[in-house]
């Protein structure tokens, strides 16, 4: 990120001072050092209504001031912020009230009497900060905005591929991240040898007759250490001489900072076949 020469010279700057002779010698010097936006005024309860209507990138603000002195302005600017930058430069002339001032809110302070360089450089400075900062946040707009359509974008692609895999395959299944079932299609858990008295909860049931016992416990062994897999065979051999097949796939799932969320299975019924 960076901000131009020019970009600088056209940031827009109030000077708030109740004495003419000092917001003319102001804005004498940021006209002659060429900044084109510069505006002045000698009443202080203007302040925060003018920089609602403007947003100025930077405001020189007088701190003894009758009526209304500039701590009470600070106040105000920042009970009205829009973001968490105020951009104030405070004039004093007392010492003690420096601190007081970058306490309230102030970005940076200059003394009375000024030193007229001193006063350009700070200035350039902190408009050059202002800028950057509300780059910055632009940018962050920009690729909160991005995420979010990419999001959307991943869950629509998440709804299409369940749809599809829930077509496709004669079972499917999902988990959440504690391992508990969430999605049941199909008979999954006659399969894994699971019995769910509700889709929030999971207990292991007696084997039935005819699965391949050490099958059925790799498979179980997978899913529960949250492991890929593509295209595992499990049998059952029923009384009658029928065995059936099923090829099973699993595999874990993450949010989109790579966090574990759950994981999800599907599989098809391989024909089944009479052992001669």
């Amino acid at each position: 990120m960076t901000i131009s020469a020019q970009d600088i010279l056209n940031a827009r700057i109030l000077i708030v001072d109740d004495q003419q002779a000092n917001c003319s010698l102001l804005e004498e010097m940021l006209r002659e050092a060429g900044y084109s936006q510069v505006s002045a005024t000698m009443d202080p309860q203007t302040v925060c209504a003018l920089h609602r209507k403007l947003a100025f990138d930077l405001i020189l603000l007088d701190l003894q001031m009758p009526v209304m002195d500039g701590f009470q302005v600070l106040d105000g600017l920042k009970a009205n912020a829009v973001d968490d930058y105020l951009p104030v430069l405070v004039i004093t002339a007392q010492p003690g009230h420096k601190l007081r001032a970058l306490q309230a809110g102030a970005k940076d302070f200059v003394s009375k009497p000024f030193d007229l360089v001193e006063v350009k450089t700070r200035i350039h400075n902190l408009i050059e900060v202002r800028l950057l900062y509300q780059q910055l946040a632009r940018h962050n707009q920009l690729l909160e905005r991005q995420v979010q359509e990419r999001t959307a974008e991943l869950r629509e692609s998440e709804a299409r591929y369940r749809g599809l895999t829930e077509l496709a395959t004669d079972w499917y299944w999902e988990q959440d991240s504690e391992g508990h079932f969430t999605k049941v299609s199909g008979p999954v858990l006659e399969m894994l040898g699971l019995r769910v008295d509700t889709l929030a909860s999971s207990t292991v049931e007696p084997a039935e007759e005819g699965w391949n016992e050490s099958e059925r416990q790799a498979l179980q062994a997978r899913i529960a250490s949250h492991s890929p897999f593509l295209d595992v065979v499990l049998n059952r051999v029923h009384a009658n001489g029928v065995t059936q097949q099923y090829r099973v796939s699993g595999t874990p799932m993450f949010d989109s900072k790579c966090t574990f969320i759950g994981y999800r299975g599907f599989g098809v019924e391989i024909l089944p076949r009479r052992h001669d």
